[in-house]
């Protein structure tokens, strides 16, 4: 077996409250975002194509939404899979010198980034027209969400819960 890293609970004190640090602050923005997403309505299907595709034709909507402009679905797009890329990539590092079980530390390292792929480019198909992947959007994302919050979690009892080895 090949290691490489020295494990996360042997980390030195000041290393594990810079890696706390940074999973706090990483905490906020991934949550903000998520409020935002709440906020467009975009949680279920019909407003994730509601929130895309707009709904001009709905004389009576509590709020008008327009259909975003290619330029836009880019961008969005762009951002978000590079941003996430990363998240997920230092994540995935951290987790790597965790001692969970090889099978369930691959399964978070790599899932995030399939999630990514299909959340962002099923959001662009959903703008493309193929409303119905808006299912699949939000199942991505909250399968993305749920491996967030567990490599957190993981992470933080890594850092101050599990024992040095003797």
């Amino acid at each position: 077996m090949m290691h490489f890293l020295t494990p996360i609970r042997e980390l030195p004190s000041e290393v594990k409250n810079f890696i706390a640090a940074f999973l706090v602050v990483l905490n906020v923005g991934f949550f903000s975002g998520l409020t935002f997403v709440g906020q467009t309505e975009s949680t279920t299907p019909d407003g994730v194509v509601e929130n895309y595709n707009g709904n001009e034709e709905i004389e009576d909507a509590p709020v008008m939404k327009f259909k975003k402009s290619q330029r836009e679905m880019l961008t969005i797009v762009h951002t978000h899979i590079l941003s996430m890329s990363f998240i997920f990539f230092f994540m995935g590092g951290l987790l790597a010198i965790t001692s969970i079980s090889k099978k369930w530390k691959q399964f978070l390292m790599i899932e995030p980034f399939a999630s990514v792929l299909v959340t962002f480019g099923g959001i662009y198909m959903i703008w493309y027209g193929v409303e119905w992947f808006a299912y699949v959007v939000v199942f991505s994302g909250t399968l993305m969400t749920a491996t967030f919050i567990i490599a957190t979690l993981l992470i933080f009892k890594e850092l101050y819960l599990s024992k040095k080895p003797l």
